[in-house]
């Protein structure tokens, strides 16, 4: 315990990749090393900060009944083939084979083989409510590490599970979580949002994240001005957005050289981006292909675009899959493409796209655009659905007051995976 026995090499140079204050302290002070890309070795003041944080976790589990155990991190492939989420959880899961060429994997979660482990132990109601939890290395094949700890290969997850009789017990399991997570996170001094949030990968009908608020987040909130509402973006549901209204013009195909994105579109024709309705395509699983149509100044929520049509991965679309449906890369629109099938080819359209008046959409041809086009009139066979992504200034779903939009870095989520 003595200051000059201490190993803490300090630097004075600040690593050309520390981007962030956070990852630079961090280096500075001797907390961290770089080993790999996005991989860390905890130095002793380093690992003292975990280890203080560990234990403020495993006095909250602790408190609502909760067992600590220990599962393996290479986990066999079969029980990922049992769920179906071998191939559906994507090129995050390091995979590797054994001298027997056994299929593993590195555990990025273990919903899997925690089921595996009771499933042959709990054999009636009255061993239930049971949740067991770990503090376990986890392993992501992340595209782009970055930002030190934030968005690393190897980190440390706190993961539990619950397992109840009844729907009473997995709300009753779900809010003793939820209250546990926000003790631990008042705890260690953090300000921090609950946010309704997306299941993503995990699955499930119910969920929060909790929110360190922080600039260098990745994640963006939405959080109302006026009441407790507050949302993960991709989890909010933008409002719809009325237009003062105009008399239907007709329909009149324009030549647009060189306006191949929206803004180029709106100078070209001096018009505000409002007046104009943009065109997105993705392709869901390699099968489905989604042409989707927000307002010029609105973004698409892919989240939304997914848990509309279904499916696990969700990719732009390339030109040849575009093509297959009618459809013009740079100049898209429902008006002369392929009629959607709602198995392989669906088109979205948001709600305050539809009340674009006399708006210009393309026209699926190169150099090409059509002016008056009034959605709810000119758009065949398309689905409306709020596809959009929030915005500041937008309505409040709760209570209409303007939200906010902030940053966060995601330190927790607790799900309800149902009977999943």
């Amino acid at each position: 315990m003595l200051a000059s026995k201490l190993y803490s090499p300090t630097l004075r140079e600040i690593p050309a990749d520390a981007e962030i204050s956070s990852h630079q302290y961090m280096l500075k002070a001797g907390l961290i090393r770089k080993s790999g890309g996005g991989l860390y070795s905890f130095l002793p003041l380093g690992r003292r900060v975990e280890l203080k944080i560990e234990a403020i976790i495993r006095e909250e589990m602790n408190n609502i009944g909760a067992q600590e155990i220990m599962m393996p991190i290479v986990q066999p492939a079969e029980i990922w083939h049992e769920s179906g989420r071998w191939n559906a959880y994507g090129p995050e899961m390091f995979k590797l084979e054994d001298r027997h060429g056994g299929q593993f994997c590195l555990g990025p979660t273990h919903e899997e083989l925690i089921t595996t482990l009771v499933r042959n132990e709990l054999r009636s109601y009255k061993q239930m409510p049971v949740t067991l939890w770990q503090m376990q290395n986890k392993y992501r094949d992340e595209l782009r590490p970055r930002f030190g700890l934030m968005r690393s290969r190897e980190f440390v997850m706190k993961d539990g599970y619950s397992f109840d009789v009844d729907e009473e017990g997995l709300h009753k399991s779900y809010q003793d979580e939820y209250d546990a997570y926000t003790r631990i996170f008042t705890r260690c001094g953090l300000e921090f949002k609950q946010v309704e949030a997306d299941s993503g990968q995990i699955g499930g009908n119910h969920s929060h994240e909790f929110m360190a608020l922080a600039q260098a987040g990745e994640a963006e909130i939405v959080s109302c001005s006026q009441c407790e509402y507050a949302a993960d973006i991709e989890k909010a549901t933008a409002p719809t957005l009325e237009m003062a209204a105009e008399t239907a013009k007709d329909v009149e195909l324009i030549e647009t050289p060189n306006c191949a994105t929206i803004e180029d579109l709106a100078q070209f024709l001096s018009i505000p981006l409002e007046k104009t309705i943009k065109a997105v395509a993705f392709t869901i699983d390699g099968e489905k292909t989604v042409l989707c149509m927000v307002r010029g100044d609105h973004s698409v929520n892919d989240v939304a675009v997914q848990n509309f049509v279904g499916g696990n991965a969700i990719e732009p679309a390339t030109e040849d899959e575009l093509k297959a449906h009618g459809l013009q890369p740079g100049y898209m629109s429902p008006i002369d493409a392929d009629k959607p099938d709602n198995e392989t080819f669906f088109i979205l359209v948001d709600p305050s796209a539809m009340a674009v008046p006399n708006g210009v959409t393309g026209a699926n041809k190169a150099g090409y655009h059509y002016q008056n086009v009034n959605p709810a009139r000119d758009f065949k066979d398309v689905t409306v659905a709020s596809i959009r992504t929030m915005v500041e200034g937008d309505a409040c779903p709760h209570c209409g007051a303007p939200i906010h939009v902030v940053r966060g870095i995601e330190v927790g989520q607790v799900f309800e995976l149902g009977t999943k």
